[in-house]
């Protein structure tokens, strides 16, 4: 009797210690996104999309099996959010799956030249790529080592191979916007491009994530929370 109550114990002590943003009740992602969920995302882009070929469901469901964790925070609704959270914000940066590259990336500079771990390889270019338009050498070469591809001399790995281009935005999502996504969908805002859409920046980008957002949510039948703006 003591040996059980003792396990018993020990089971509530470790249960409690969990953080909530690591483990959760969780929901069955390939559940809730459907055939018919991702296709009512992606037939919405122009037939001459590039990502109409590019992405699909089985690629990012071959990315989640490295990810297993997103989908799993908190309570179900919490982790509902989550993925109506990530959806959104890829179908704003992708144009409902349209754009594999960010228009015009390659005219713009996203070497940062003080990074030293992750110096920029000559003639590379680190523009947005990916579901959510991955950007620099500071992210290209981390999300590479955590995802078997050289990220710094082989960016373009993120636009020819759609599992690796799911899989560094998934990579993404867990790194640096997970940690905030119980905080409101505002926060996920801040997170992916606050620098240049909050507190004013364009009120217009926010309002149309938002609006993908709480459509979403009203898909898988959870409520979208508080805190839906930055």
């Amino acid at each position: 009797m003591m040996n059980l109550l003792f396990t018993i114990t020990l089971a509530i002590i470790l249960a409690g210690a969990l953080p909530k943003n690591v483990m959760g009740q969780g929901v069955s992602v390939p559940d809730l996104v459907t055939p018919a969920f991702f296709n009512g995302i992606i037939n919405q882009a122009p037939a001459g999309c590039a990502g109409k070929n590019f992405y699909s469901r089985d690629a990012f469901l071959e990315a989640l099996n490295s990810y297993p964790q997103f989908g799993k925070l908190g309570s179900a609704d919490d982790s509902k959010r989550e993925v109506a959270a990530f959806f959104a914000h890829t179908t704003h940066e992708t144009g409902y799956f349209c754009y594999i590259e960010e228009i015009d990336g390659a005219s713009k500079d996203y070497c940062d030249e003080t990074n030293t771990q992750y110096p920029c390889v000559a003639g590379k270019n680190y523009f947005g790529r990916g579901p959510l338009q991955l950007t620099w050498n500071y992210n290209y070469g981390p999300a590479g080592q955590s995802n078997n591809f050289d990220g710094l001399n082989a960016p373009e790995t993120v636009a020819n191979d759609p599992v690796v281009s799911f899989k560094t935005a998934l990579w993404f999502w867990m790194n640096n916007v997970r940690p905030v996504v119980t905080q409101g969908f505002g926060a996920t805002i801040r997170a992916i491009n606050g620098a240049i859409e909050c507190n004013g920046g364009n009120s217009g980008a926010v309002q149309v994530r938002i609006g993908y957002y709480t459509d979403y949510c009203n898909q898988f039948s959870v409520s979208p929370g508080d805190n839906l703006s930055c």
